[in-house]
């Protein structure tokens, strides 16, 4: 590729990734890159892993910032707001009928039937999420120590995933400056090579930052961002669930730091223990759903937002409600993904060769390895157990699950969905639908 891309290409590029992004951001993050690097060829794998770091420091999930960031990259705003939208419509609608079709079986006990199995299978699904990310991120000593203190302090502490991240940052770059070694800036950080900027370099005026620029993305991406939400209230007024679903999930899109597996960590205090949304079983049912469609796992939120809107749906019919809490709870999550993107991207162009951010990125990539393992432990204590007591004293808020309540063929699916993806292999899909049938063949005969 040795120059622009042609952007009806493009079109067709990014429908396809939104199509075939199933797996969780492990997985479609090796799907653009094996598209986008390997076969395209329209960008490097220096920038590719640069853009990459950059959207793990930001807030909200870091594949479709990703695919946002490098459509921006080739085609400017619009390239990004057509990669970052498709990457993300064909999963909503799915889960949009997938989340309708579960509110009016729920009570058959064919939803029980057919999610027993699914809630295993994602269990081992994050653990291989944890293992992929850890491969990559914890490359020294001083990495593994960022990752466990992390761990600690999100699943014994409930410490804020955000202080988390902003620590490790300064962890990372102030570390870095000491030991070199303990704190690398990786591979991809740091420069870039000439064959990558011969590509991609040439045609790339619309990097250029400036702060006349950057007022405007402000008031453009915030305005589009906040109007939904002042509509809501000049109709419903302030006391309306679909506030409330405004309010968390606008909340999340500024905090939640760390992709997907970091964000539903969030996500299950919040709406499950917090607010009582939804029950934590009803959370693994929606997280199997986002993995079984394509697009990024935080369509889980569609998912939530759908219940919370269906159950108390005011004025409303409750399934125009939950509709309306779905579409709702994708444009507050969404929309800032861009906002971010186009404000900071330019700027991080700039600083492409700056060792001491790499070194801030590389350590927080090193706490998302403790919250995504924070996240495979809460699932663990929710799947296998089927109640879970919290022991309090003082600062120390330790889950505990109550022995009495294990479940042995819930342990064993997932034991068997570790075994079919770690040993032998499989696909998301074939370990979700084997594990499904499996489950639903268990509940059936018992």
């Amino acid at each position: 590729m040795t120059g622009p891309v042609p952007f009806a290409e493009a079109v067709r590029v990014w429908a396809r990734i939104g199509v075939l992004g199933f797996g969780g951001p492990a997985g479609q993050i090796a799907l653009m890159h094996r598209i986008l690097v390997d076969e395209k060829r329209w960008i490097g794998e220096a920038r590719f892993l640069h853009a990459l770091n950059f959207c793990m420091l930001l807030p909200g999930p870091e594949a479709q910032q990703l695919a946002t960031y490098v459509g921006w990259l080739l085609h400017g705003t619009r390239g990004g707001i057509v990669a970052g939208t498709l990457f993300v419509l064909p999963g909503f609608f799915v889960l949009v009928a997938l989340s309708t079709a579960y509110v009016l079986l729920h009570g058959s006990g064919l939803v029980d039937v057919l999610f027993f199995g699914l809630k295993a299978a994602v269990l081992a699904i994050v653990v291989q999420a944890l293992a992929r990310v850890a491969k990559r991120a914890l490359a020294t000593r001083a990495m593994w120590v960022v990752a466990g203190v992390a761990f600690v302090a999100i699943f014994a502490f409930g410490v804020p995933f955000p202080v988390i991240v902003f620590a490790a940052a300064f962890v990372g770059m102030l570390g870095g400056r000491v030991r070199p070694d303990l704190f690398p800036a990786g591979k991809g950080h740091g420069g870039a090579d000439s064959a990558d900027d011969d590509r991609t370099d040439a045609h790339l005026i619309h990097v250029a930052p400036s702060w006349r620029r950057a007022v405007g993305v402000i008031a453009l991406w915030g305005g589009l961002w906040a109007a939904p939400v002042l509509l809501v209230l000049a109709l419903l007024g302030p006391d309306s669930i679909l506030m409330d679903v405004v309010a968390l999930f606008s909340q999340l899109a500024v905090v939640t730091f760390g992709g997907a597996y970091a964000v539903l960590s969030y996500v299950a205090q919040e709406a499950v223990t917090g607010l009582g949304w939804l029950a934590p079983g009803e959370m693994l049912d929606g997280l199997a759903m986002a993995e079984t469609t394509p697009g990024p796992l935080i369509l889980v939120l569609v998912f939530v937002g759908f219940l919370a809107a269906f159950r108390d749906p005011g004025a409303l019919a409750p399934l125009a409600s939950g509709m309306a809490g779905a579409a709702l709870t994708t444009w507050v999550t969404f929309v800032p993904c861009f906002l971010w993107i186009f404000l900071g991207a330019p700027y991080i162009e700039r600083l492409r060769g700056h060792r001491g951010l790499a070194r801030g990125l590389a350590a927080i990539t090193a706490a998302v390895v403790g919250a995504i393992l924070n996240l495979a432990a809460w699932f663990a204590l929710n799947t296998i157990f089927g109640s879970v007591a919290t022991y309090a004293a003082g600062p120390l808020r330790l889950p505990a699950p109550l022995l009495a309540t294990f479940d042995p063929a819930a342990a064993v699916l997932a034991g068997l969905a570790a075994v079919a993806i770690f040993r032998f292999r499989a696909g998301t899909l074939a370990t979700l639908a084997g594990t499904a049938a499996l489950g639903a063949a268990w509940r059936l005969l018992v």
